[in-house]
C-alpha cells in the first residue's frame, strides 16, 4: 500500500543572479520513505534540502507539507516567523557538523527544541534523556559536547532532531565528518530513529554506500532532477 505525500515540491525555482540553483523542480515524498538527494558541488541538492525544509523560500513554486494526520501547509508564502515556527515544531534537523552548544550536556542539547516549545526542563530533559537511551547514549547524558567521540555527537544531535516527533527529519551530509564504520553505525541509529519510527527522511549526501541505504535516490543536476530511483535498503 502507497503511503501519503508528506512534501510536495511543485515547479520550485531558485536564481542567486544568473545562476539558476533550481530550474523547475518537481518532487514527492511519502510518509516513511528515506530520500537521498545526490549531485556534484553547485547542483543545487543543498538548495532543494533548504527549501523542502522551509529554510529558505524559492523564487516560485509550491512546498506543501502534510504531517500525517494533521492539515496540509503552504510553505511557500510564509513569513519567516511562520516558516520557523513550522521547523521547530513539525521539522527535524541533522547536519554534517552537528552544531550542538560545546557549553551544554548532552542531554541539555537534546532537550533545547522541547524547551523551545514551552515545555518544563525537568519534562523535556526526561524525554532527551529517553532518546539519547534508545541511541545507545545511556549514561553519557551528563558529557559535555567535547567529552563525546565524533559519533557520539552525532547521536545526540539525531536525539535532538527526534525530540519533538517531527514527521520529518532533514540531514545535510550527516556522516560526512565520519570514518566508514562510525559512519555506518551513525546512519543505522539515524534511519532506525525515523523511518524505523514511521517517520520521513530526506537526506543530501555525496556517499553512494550511505545513499544505498536509502528507500530512494533523487539525483540532481543543474539545479533539475535527472534521476529518481529506488535504493536498496538494508
Amino acid at each position: 500500500m502507497t503511503s501519503s505525500p508528506v512534501l510536495t515540491a511543485t515547479g520550485l525555482v531558485k536564481r542567486y543572479g544568473d545562476l539558476a540553483a533550481l530550474d523547475d523542480v518537481s518532487l514527492t515524498i511519502r510518509a516513511g520513505e528515506s530520500v537521498a538527494v545526490m549531485g556534484a558541488s553547485g547542483s543545487g541538492k543543498t538548495t532543494l534540502l533548504h527549501t523542502l525544509a522551509a529554510v529558505i523560500a524559492p523564487d516560485a513554486g509550491s512546498v506543501v507539507l502534510s504531517p500525517p494526520g494533521a492539515e496540509s501547509t503552504e510553505l511557500v508564502g510564509l513569513s519567516e516567523g511562520e516558516r520557523a515556527r513550522v521547523r521547530r515544531t513539525l521539522l527535524g534537523f541533522v547536519f554534517q557538523e552537528h552544531l550542538l552548544l560545546p557549553e551544554l550536556t548532552a542531554v541539555e542539547n537534546a532537550a533545547l527544541p522541547l524547551l523551545l516549545t514551552g515545555m518544563r526542563r525537568p519534562d523535556a530533559e526526561r524525554h532527551a534523556a529517553q532518546w539519547l537511551a534508545a541511541l545507545g547514549l545511556a549514561g553519557m547524558e551528563n558529557r559535555r559536547i567535547g567529552q563525546l567521540s565524533g559519533g557520539q555527537a552525532q547521536r545526540v544531535a539525531i536525539a535532538r532532531a527526534q525530540v519533538t516527533g517531527a514527521p520529518v527529519v532533514f540531514a545535510d551530509e550527516p556522516t560526512g565528518a565520519l570514518d566508514s564504520t562510525t559512519s555506518a553505525d551513525v546512519l543505522g541509529a539515524l534511519l532506525h530513529a525515523t523511518t524505523g519510527q514511521g517517520r520521513t527522511l530526506v537526506m543530501v549526501t555525496h556517499d553512494a554506500e550511505v545513499a544505498r541505504r536509502c528507500s530512494r535516490i533523487v539525483r540532481v543536476r543543474d539545479g533539475r532532477v535527472v534521476d529518481d530511483t529506488a535504493g536498496v535498503p538494508r
